[in-house]
């Protein structure tokens, strides 16, 4: 799956859908699956941690302040998604596509 598969365009940025995979022994993107990107997040998922390692996680990986990250789903699920305000679907994309095919690669 490519990253376009889970990020959507939308008029203050861009959308993507994550799942979560709280408690790992880090925070990294793992790949996508059933049009979300799996991310590991080593905070646990116990008031809020969870969400907010995923913020400062989303925002160092696309350049982004914390502040133009928001979560708009799943405060307290697995599925989430979050708003990446100012930055386009296809700036988003190559950044996860990017991610993933250096994963692949072992870089």
């Amino acid at each position: 799956m490519k990253a376009a598969d889970c990020i959507r365009e939308s008029a203050d940025g861009a959308l993507i859908m994550i799942l979560a995979i709280p408690r790992s022994s880090r925070t990294e993107i793992v790949d996508i699956q059933q049009e979300r990107c799996r991310i590991r997040v080593k905070a646990p998922p116990v008031d809020g941690e969870a969400n907010a390692a995923l913020v400062e996680a989303l925002a160092k990986i696309f350049g982004l302040p914390k502040k133009m990250v928001v979560q708009t789903r799943g405060q307290t699920g697995k599925q989430k998604t979050f708003l990446l305000s100012g930055l386009s679907k296809d700036d988003a994309c190559n950044v996860i596509d990017r991610i993933i095919s250096e994963k692949g690669s072992g870089k």
